[in-house]
């Protein structure tokens, strides 16, 4: 019984997201199928312990400083800002768009660094972004090279569109990875938001399995992109090389489910 409450309280978490930052207990509750009193139980017991916050005007519940305190802690344990954010920031300043460090976790890529453009128009996101790895050039880039059981299963979960672009169509898809897995780099226009271009290259543990991807990212019209396509490559590809020799020297685990 005790285990079935833990594994309710985990899965409340996963609910607290971008699209959904907050929510009342009772919309909780209905949304999961369980008792609101049970969820009223479990967001209280959050509460007290300081991983949530609940407003007190609207009642609901949100994301406490307790998870800005872990955060901190993993990427102090990764030291990917001590190392990696200086690579990624010359990188940006070279080609003039962001670069984003994207990390696998579970089905979904999650933004652990980036380096944002100079320039006034920007492609940019919140630290700690989750997206689903069959959506944009930083996800898939990372679920080219997953294991195809992986692959299935991320597949099998549903996939929804986020944009007109975004790939739902499992065939289509698995097509996509294979042309990834070819070429080394993943190129996309429009499938995370519109008018906005991605290009991942695959970053691998010392075992040779997938943990991240290293990804340019702007607006479509500043630049020509198809035309200068490699040459932007190459240059990722060299900063790439300069992170995988730092994660080289660590065991990263492969996979969380």
């Amino acid at each position: 019984m005790a285990l079935k409450t833990l594994d309710n309280s985990l899965e409340v978490l996963k609910y607290f997201s971008k699209e959904n930052p907050t929510w009342g207990v009772r919309e909780l509750a209905k949304e999961m199928n369980i008792s609101h009193s049970i969820i009223y139980r479990i967001l209280a017991t959050f509460e007290n312990h300081g991983f949530l916050n609940q407003n007190p005007e609207t009642k609901k519940y949100e994301l406490g400083l307790r998870f800005l305190e872990y955060g901190q802690m993993v990427k102090e344990k990764l030291n990917l800002s001590d190392f990696v954010l200086p690579i990624m920031k010359k990188l940006s300043e070279e080609i003039k768009e962001s670069v984003f460090l994207t990390w696998l976790d579970g089905a979904d890529g999650v933004t652990v660094e980036m380096a944002e453009s100079s320039q006034t128009i920007k492609f940019s996101v919140s630290m700690g972004t989750r997206t689903p790895l069959y959506i944009g050039a930083s996800c898939k880039t990372i679920m080219a090279y997953l294991p195809e059981e992986k692959q299935m299963d991320i597949m099998n979960r549903g996939m929804k569109k986020l944009t007109t672009e975004t790939i739902t169509d499992p065939e289509e898809l698995l097509i996509d990875l294979e042309k990834i897995r070819t070429q080394g780099w993943c190129f996309t226009t429009g499938e995370y938001a519109h008018s906005v271009f991605g290009l991942g290259v695959p970053l691998f543990n010392n075992k040779g399995e997938i943990i991240a991807s290293l990804t340019i990212a702007g607006p479509n019209y500043r630049k020509p992109v198809e035309e200068k396509l490699p040459d932007m490559v190459k240059v990722l590809q060299y900063a790439a090389m300069s992170i995988q020799r730092y994660f080289d020297q660590f065991s990263f685990k492969l996979y969380h489910e």
